[in-house]
């Protein structure tokens, strides 16, 4: 999908989107980049106090979890990475990608999406398909502030032949909306969220957030499958645990699950 008509980021249109939290972060906007993860975790900004983000207009080499490949096109995503800082009894990274799902969750309700579900550990869907992906890095080294780099991905307008898989199938906000909204402004709506549920976060850890988590859980009391590294399990999904883990209600009892893919276990 060649595009030259698309609108770029602007930094004006995202500082005013983030309005009072605009002294909160440093934000660096790229036409192209290869992974805005991979830059900010080989080039980590100095503590400066603020969040410092990184975004492009296209991600050549976008990244997802457990390997997977983010496709990228011109005007067609949001793709940015934001570097959050935690004190040293923060409780990172325990629940960290789910804290960002909630946030982008909050941002696009704001929009007027509609019907908006997290799926764990690292997804938003919309009515059971995929609007958004989510990507949490931890920065490497000893000694050093607990710190993440938290990579989000947000389907604005897919081309119409978009190579683009899930097993629930894929969506966007030009078709949630009627129409693809202002990137710029997404940011900072997503930003501030991110900035409001990570204080909470910080200062309480994952429980205190856990409720609204739940109460968009798209596979809640549902049969699904979870495919991990080790041994594959099914059962119920009973929702989260207070440190983020999932609960699966088994034949052999109430497990919980710290990594894996969740899927629909089909009928």
């Amino acid at each position: 999908m060649d595009r030259s008509d698309y609108e770029a980021l602007d930094a004006g249109a995202v500082l005013a989107a983030l309005d009072g939290f605009a002294g909160a972060f440093s934000l660096v906007l790229l036409k192209e980049c290869d992974s805005t993860n991979s830059r900010l975790l080989a080039e980590l900004p100095p503590d400066d106090g603020r969040v410092h983000v990184l975004a492009a207009d296209v991600q050549t080499s976008g990244r997802g979890r457990r390997g997977r490949a983010w496709k990228s096109w011109p005007g067609a995503s949001l793709t940015f990475s934001a570097l959050w800082r935690f004190a040293p009894d923060a409780p990172v990274p325990a629940g960290l990608s789910l804290v960002a799902g909630l946030a982008v969750a909050r941002a696009l309700e704001e929009l007027g999406v509609e019907g908006v579900q997290l799926k764990w550990p690292n997804d938003v869907l919309v009515h059971g398909r995929k609007l958004a992906g989510i990507l949490v890095e931890l920065t490497p080294g000893r000694g050093r502030v607990p710190a993440a780099v938290v990579g989000i991905g947000i389907n604005l307008q897919l081309p119409p032949d978009a190579d683009v898989e899930y097993a629930t199938g894929v969506t966007d906000l030009a078709a949630c909306l009627g129409q693809a909204p202002d990137a710029s402004r997404l940011l900072g709506l997503v930003l501030v969220q991110l900035h409001r549920l990570f204080e909470v976060y910080a200062a309480a850890g994952f429980s205190a957030l856990r409720g609204a988590w739940q109460q968009r859980n798209a596979f809640a009391n549902l049969p699904v499958n979870i495919l991990g590294e080790a041994e594959a399990l099914a059962g119920t999904c009973a929702g989260v645990d207070d440190d983020g883990a999932l609960l699966l209600q088994t034949p052999g009892g109430l497990r919980r699950v710290l990594s894996g893919e969740v899927s629909l276990r089909l009928a």
